[in-house]
């Protein structure tokens, strides 16, 4: 299978600081020029700083392939999108572009906004070099895909920008560009429409285009992707197999925020916990999980005098307050009558946790008496879509819980 993109020791460089050029008015030209002597003596102070906002990027994507491109804030994805769009300009490096673009980064970009969504669709096309008889023919697909028949004589000025990612997105999708770049955008719209803009995207790589695809949604990245690029600081770090890539991003992520806690002596408790942390299946500390993966959930208690009717246990809030469940230690009866420190786990079931934000808060209770140690929401994890059958409704509901039914026939 050839390339259809290919790009050698790229990078992109941007000065913080800098103006970028514009076109003023005689006014804007005259105080500028009043205003430059000042600038000069500020700038003796404070020097244009630069940044690279991509580095020695190199990578070869094939004919066909659908490739997702990950990594946290300011990694450099969309400035990587931007160029291979022809959008930005490269500072150095080589891309070669084997095949027409068509890209939908930022809301707003392409579309000329005194224009109507009519016009608009034959200026893309026109400028996707198709004849006109090829845009009239994908016209009404476009239309019905967009869902906004009653507004395409409407100045696109006019429109929401749930609107004009509604349209944008149909054109670029239906224009049978070779190329299909799609930024994270999709966030616009709601849940329906980021179904069904996933369900395009999957057609289209179907019929043998190549599609790169930014998105924060690990879900719809394994669902949708055969290969993937970690960006991080301008430079591809990992590339190759999607779950791969994913894998190793979330515990780079993971390693710098250990989720945990540790309490200091309290003397006047009978009982009380002093750590509280979540672990993957290897013991390594974490807070960001697959949600293929267990979590272990390893407690510490410091015992000054054993309360043999205690319990045990802790409870888990998601990011809307709700609490998904509560548990606590059967044999924690038993635990402490010799001891003076007590560490136990309890493992959470891989496939159990939807996506989302969870945290934890633990107790020593004495049942109908009281708390003995309460630590709230000292605990907080994420859980990651790795590409669950329901991956296409990330950042949607899924519930509480996956439930493992036995399904018989």
């Amino acid at each position: 299978m050839s390339s259809i993109i290919k790009v050698e020791k790229l990078s992109k460089q941007y000065r913080i600081g800098a103006r970028q050029t514009s076109y003023g008015t005689l006014r804007d030209k005259i105080s500028g020029v009043a205003r430059a002597p000042l600038a000069a003596l500020r700038g003796r102070k404070h020097a244009d700083t630069t940044i690279w906002a991509l580095k020695d990027v190199s990578f070869e994507i094939k004919t066909g392939e659908v490739v997702g491109i990950i990594g946290g804030n300011g990694a450099g994805k969309s400035t990587l999108l931007k160029v291979l769009s022809r959008i930005t300009e490269p500072t150095t490096g080589r891309i070669e572009l084997y095949g027409r673009v068509a890209s939908l980064l930022e809301v707003g970009t392409g579309f000329h906004p005194e224009l109507t969504g009519r016009e608009n669709i034959y200026l893309n096309g026109a400028i996707l070099g198709m004849k006109r008889t090829e845009i009239e023919r994908k016209f009404d697909e476009i239309i019905a895909f967009a869902e906004l028949d009653e507004f395409l004589d409407t100045p696109v000025k006019h429109y929401s920008s749930g609107m004009y990612m509604r349209l944008a997105f149909a054109v670029a999708a239906h224009l049978e560009p070779e190329i299909l770049v799609i930024d994270e955008v999709l966030a616009v719209g709601d849940l329906a429409f980021q179904n069904k803009c996933l369900g395009k995207m999957g057609e289209v790589a179907k019929h043998g285009r190549t599609v790169v695809f930014v998105s924060h949604q690990m879900g719809a990245i394994a669902q949708l992707c055969n290969k993937a690029l970690l960006l991080n600081q301008g430079a591809i770090v990992k590339e190759g197999d999607t779950q791969r890539v994913i894998d190793y991003y979330m515990n780079e992520v993971s390693s710098g925020t250990s989720a945990g806690f540790t309490a200091g002596s309290q003397p006047g408790k009978e009982i009380f916990i002093t750590s509280a942390q979540a672990l993957d299946s290897e013991g390594n500390k974490k807070s960001y999980f697959s949600h293929k993966e267990p979590i272990v959930i390893a407690i510490s208690c410091k015992i000054n005098r054993w309360l043999p009717t205690s319990l045990m246990g802790f409870f888990v809030r998601d990011s809307r307050g709700r609490k998904v469940f509560t548990t606590n230690n059967p044999d924690w009866c038993k635990l402490g009558q010799n001891n003076k420190e007590v560490r136990i786990t309890a493992t959470i079931p891989l496939a159990f946790l939807v996506p989302g934000k969870y945290v934890f808060t633990f107790a020593v209770t004495v049942p109908n008496v009281g708390v003995v140690d309460l630590v709230e929401d000292v605990l907080p994890i994420t859980i990651i879509d790795a590409g669950s059958v329901f991956s296409a409704y990330d950042g949607g509901d899924y519930g509480c819980v996956f439930a493992n039914c036995d399904w018989k026939s």
